[in-house]
């Protein structure tokens, strides 16, 4: 008798579902409530929150709330109906495309109605079962997705490490001759959990030296307005902006919104309007959010002193941190990880300490996205926070730390929190 698909999915809830009668509502899909800023309401009482997606602090900006809100009120949610290809095609959306293709100097661009679906098809559109896919083992998880529609060979180096790469192009380089396939290589602009940057410029000079042909797909949702002069992203912080062939950006980020783009040359983007299907049978991105993104990219665009501020904040954090003894690893943007050790038990009172003690909010990763033993705390800066903030969240992980080294917060078991439904 076959087995009841339930029954396995009662027995096994994953990695981190089998936490989830302790977790849930206070270390999982938390509460943050009140308006997006540096401090947001959480379990009633005011936090300081560093885990908000809000790089530039455009979520609260006047001009933003404005345009978003005339264009709720002037189209409604429900305009256009349908995909782009049918009857989801307007001159807002043309417009903010065209506005994109500019800002970020590339042919066309592709609007996305959301970034994680959008990148898994797009990965499914561009490679066949002839062509090898080569990535980066820390690729995010809508990269990975993708590459499971894949009925091809794909290969995946160590993180950043070019050795690696060598070698796994080198055995991507044989199969697609015998396949009569091409190569695509996917990695990331900044990496989302470390911070670091994807190793662009040197991936590509294995292009220049003619010792691979491949084309390169890069995730920079993390680089998009925050890292490069103009705010382009990673390969323009490392000068290779021109040399990568198809671009991922979110509105997520940086532009605290929804909805996402690609950038390539106009017969691509021309390729994937007609083959992405996730775009071609699925609803286009709703006129509010087309209005309000332009707006957002004109203020990323005029106004750079928001990015300034990012960088600030951002730097002051990190350096802070460094000079009070924590390491934060070798991030190269605004994304701030803290690693710390301790088990799984240590890792749920000490952010149980600092969310209701000290009113920090902040992110908890454990294994099994970082080693085990290893507690990280993900800590995103925004334009929106304070000098003030930074100083007291540095204070405040000093004092942590050091009841974390004097093994106050071991227990047997992991903290778990009564949480109203």
């Amino acid at each position: 008798m076959a087995q009841d698909i339930f029954d396995k999915i009662k027995k096994n809830r994953g990695p981190l579902g089998q936490y989830s009668k302790g977790v849930h509502g206070y270390f999982t899909f938390p509460k943050l409530e009140g308006e997006v800023g540096n401090k947001m309401i959480f379990r009633g009482k005011e936090c300081l929150v560093w885990s908000v997606n809000n790089y530039l602090g455009l979520a609260n900006h006047p001009e933003v709330r404005k345009a978003d809100a005339d264009a709720s009120a002037e189209w409604g949610l429900a305009y256009p109906m349908g995909s782009r290809m049918m009857t989801g095609q307007t001159s807002e959306h043309e417009a903010l495309e065209n506005e994109i293709s500019d800002f970020m100097q590339k042919e066309d661009t592709i609007l996305l109605n959301f970034g994680y679906q959008g990148m898994v098809s797009a990965i499914d559109s561009v490679v066949d079962r002839n062509d090898v896919i080569v990535y980066d083992s820390e690729s995010h998880a809508c990269i990975l997705d993708g590459m499971r529609l894949h009925a091809g060979k794909r290969f995946v180096f160590k993180h950043n490490d070019m050795e690696s790469f060598d070698k796994q192009m080198s055995r991507a380089t044989k199969i697609a001759e015998k396949s009569d396939g091409g190569i695509l290589v996917i990695t990331e602009g900044v990496f989302g959990m470390a911070g670091d940057q994807g190793k662009l410029k040197e991936i590509i000079e294995f292009r220049k030296s003619g010792k691979y042909q491949f084309r390169i797909f890069v995730d920079d949702a993390h680089g998009f307005g925050t890292v490069g002069k103009t705010g382009q992203g990673a390969g323009e912080e490392q000068g290779v902006h021109d040399e990568i062939d198809i671009l991922f950006g979110t509105f997520a980020k940086s532009m605290a919104s929804i909805g996402a783009f690609i950038c390539a040359e106009e017969n691509i983007i021309e390729f994937l309007r007609y083959n992405m299907r996730s775009q071609v049978f699925a609803k286009s991105l709703p006129m509010p959010l087309v209005v309000g993104a332009r707006k957002r990219l004109e203020l990323l665009r005029t106004q750079p002193e928001h990015k300034e501020r990012l960088w600030k904040i951002a730097s002051t954090l990190q350096n802070g941190l460094v000079d009070s003894g924590f390491d934060i690893g070798v991030t190269n943007s605004c994304v701030t990880p803290v690693f710390l050790q301790g088990n799984l038990a240590e890792a749920t009172n000490l952010t149980f300490d600092l969310r209701e003690n000290y009113n920090i909010f902040c992110s908890i990763v454990i294994y099994p996205v970082v080693p085990k033993d290893v507690i990280m705390l993900r800590l995103i800066p925004t334009a929106a926070h304070t000098l003030e903030d930074v100083q007291y969240t540095i204070d405040t992980f000093v004092t942590v730390k050091e009841k974390l080294d004097q093994g106050e917060y071991k227990s047997e078991e992991m903290a778990t929190v009564e949480v109203d439904k």
